[in-house]
């Protein structure tokens, strides 16, 4: 018998996310849903403490992942992190006979931390759990290759529940495909004890400051390392160049002005540091695939 899972509140506020109120059974270190739904997956726009698993078939609509907006179809595979906001909505089925199916697993953050701790071979599930603080959507072949073990794991007696949801994360922890959803965090970050000082300083400054200009070479001064030094420890640590870090940031702090506001999107455009809107349009269409007034109108549908 699956545990039920009623959520906090019957309403939805499409701005402000619900905290919805997991219950993992006693004596559980994990918890299941199989929930399928004729009508449709309805648009409920909520967070919780635990990691999310979702799998989600016969469905097609829109994902929504913090800042992130997207289409999702047939077999969509994402892994979320607490306390992101997130809903799916779903448009459509492939198989109009066939209700919309969502696979989920809950796990707490204190579980896994623990066990990765406990189990050294588990350290492998470290850079997969912080990128999933952004919400993670895996690859269609990873996704295809952990359907059945997903689809199995329903029916399975909780001690071999739990065996085949650490099977399933270890190989999705290899998917080199997988990307990452929502715009960095600062508190998502994690370094090498050599690195963290320079990368801390930096990453204070360029998060106090984002909206101004900043140079290169004021944040080098600030790591107390050349262009070209700050350049590669940032390569290292972030996997993208300080620019566009601070173009991400940015956007996604537009992002959250657009969905929780009606201002209008040259004033967002100017808070987040922008002082030429067609700039800014078009760094917001290179970053999410649609101008920021799609975006808005996107969300409010």
């Amino acid at each position: 018998m699956l545990p039920a899972w009623p959520a906090a509140c019957g309403v939805v506020d499409a701005v402000r996310p619900y905290i919805e109120k997991l219950s993992v059974p006693e004596g559980r270190s994990c918890a299941l849903l199989n929930r399928r739904l004729e009508d449709g997956i309805p648009f409920q726009w909520h967070y919780h403490r635990e990691y999310e698993l979702t799998l989600t078939l016969n469905s097609r609509g829109q994902r929504f992942v913090g800042d992130h907006v997207g289409r999702y179809d047939e077999g969509d595979l994402v892994l979320l992190g607490p306390n992101l906001p997130h809903t799916w909505a779903s448009r459509s089925k492939p198989v109009e006979d066939d209700p919309h199916v969502a696979l989920v697993a809950w796990f707490r953050p204190e579980w896994i931390d623990r066990l990765i701790e406990t189990v050294g071979e588990l350290a492998l599930l470290r850079p997969m759990l912080l990128d999933a603080r952004r919400g993670l959507r895996f690859s269609d072949a990873a996704a295809r290759g952990v359907r059945p073990a997903i689809e199995a794991m329903m029916t399975l007696e909780p001690v071999r529940r739990l065996f085949a949801l650490l099977d399933v994360l270890v190989t999705l922890a290899s998917d080199a495909d997988a990307a990452a959803l929502a715009s960095p965090d600062r508190r998502q970050q994690a370094y090498s004890t050599a690195d963290r000082p320079r990368i801390e300083r930096v990453l204070d400054h360029i998060h106090a400051h984002y909206q101004e200009r900043l140079a290169v070479d004021d944040l080098a001064e600030v790591a107390h390392l050349s262009p070209s030094g700050l350049h590669r420890l940032f390569r290292r640590h972030v996997q993208m160049t300080t620019l566009d870090y601070i173009a991400q940031l940015r956007i996604g702090r537009a992002c959250q002005l657009l969905i929780s506001s009606a201002r209008p999107i040259a004033h967002i455009a100017a808070e987040v540091g922008y002082d030429n809107l067609s700039h800014f349009n078009r760094q917001f269409r290179a970053l999410k695939r649609t101008t920021p007034r799609g975006f808005r109108q996107g969300f409010a549908r």
